[in-house]
């Protein structure tokens, strides 16, 4: 069976298991979360062997290079022979900033509420 020499960003980290469906994985590209060698994928854009493609997942970048194109959606351990990933490890949650969540229109803290937001952040 020939390998393709190209094959489409969407249909390749759908194929690959980065995101759960093809149609998620067009979203995330239309949105600018995905980046093909540094600059922002269309879903229709190519990708070859060896590319970059960066994709951002709940606040963090999956950073993966492609070593093998696939069009299908395969097995995770066939998956994870098509991609070398380099992402960075994801912070512990101790090393999470915690940040304090206000109703949207609820004006200003008080000084009692700004004391409690400061003893969260630990100042």
């Amino acid at each position: 069976m020939d390998s393709p020499s190209s094959v489409r960003v969407d249909a390749w980290i759908w194929a690959v298991r980065l995101t759960k469906t093809r149609s998620a994985g067009a979203t995330a590209c239309r949105a600018g979360h995905v980046r093909v060698n540094g600059d922002r994928a269309k879903p229709a854009q190519a990708v070859r062997i060896g590319d970059e493609v960066r994709l951002r997942v709940a606040g963090f970048d999956r950073i993966v290079e492609v070593r093998r194109l696939i069009a299908k959606r395969v097995g995770t351990d066939v998956a994870a022979e098509c991609l070398i990933d380099r992402s960075p490890p994801l912070p512990t949650p101790a090393e999470r900033q915690v940040v304090a969540v206000r109703d949207r229109g609820a004006g200003r803290p008080t000084k009692r509420e700004r004391r409690d937001i400061e003893r969260l952040r630990g100042r």
